[in-house]
């Protein structure tokens, strides 16, 4: 009986382990051109959750997307013919991998993003952050929704893992 209860106790601890290493790390595909040359579409990265983030670090965020090109209520939708496309989306908008730039506290740089031009803010406000991609011309980044909030944060890149 005691090799059952040495065994539940690996189990156990394997179950631990697993929970934390979920609960505080993040496996992520890029997807798309935004972060080239730093990352390419395909690339796998690990990513650490965490509140702390340092201007120049690779980070993940969650932004619902814009829905003005949403059809309007009454439409029928796509004839049952018609190919739909496959949208890899998540209820509380997407996983994006972009730059920070500017972190609570820092200046608001508007000359790199004209759209924060309007805030009230001098400087970045506590939990806040402003984002870029590092491919400006294919990016969807802070220039088109401006600061990210600290509930959209989800975490910095650690590395660069091989593709399978």
């Amino acid at each position: 009986m005691t090799w059952l209860a040495a065994a539940a106790g690996v189990l156990l601890a394997v179950g631990a382990l697993t929970v934390w290493v979920r609960l505080r790390y993040l496996v992520t595909t890029v997807d798309g051109p935004s972060m080239e040359p730093a990352l390419h579409s395909g690339d796998r990265i690990l990513v650490r959750r965490t509140r702390r983030v340092r201007a120049g670090q690779i980070v993940v965020v969650r932004i619902r997307p814009p829905t003005l090109d949403a059809p309007p209520p009454d439409d029928p939708g796509p004839a049952p013919d018609e190919e739909v496309p496959v949208v890899r989306d998540h209820p509380d908008g997407l996983l994006l991998v972009k730059r920070a730039i500017a972190v609570a506290g820092d200046p608001v740089p508007v000359d790199r993003v004209p759209s924060l031009r309007e805030a009230r803010e001098e400087t970045v406000p506590p939990g806040a952050l402003v984002v870029l991609g590092d491919n400006a011309a294919t990016s969807w980044d802070s220039r088109d929704y401006g600061f990210v909030r600290a509930d959209q944060f989800i975490g910095v890149a650690v590395r660069r893992l091989p593709t399978a």
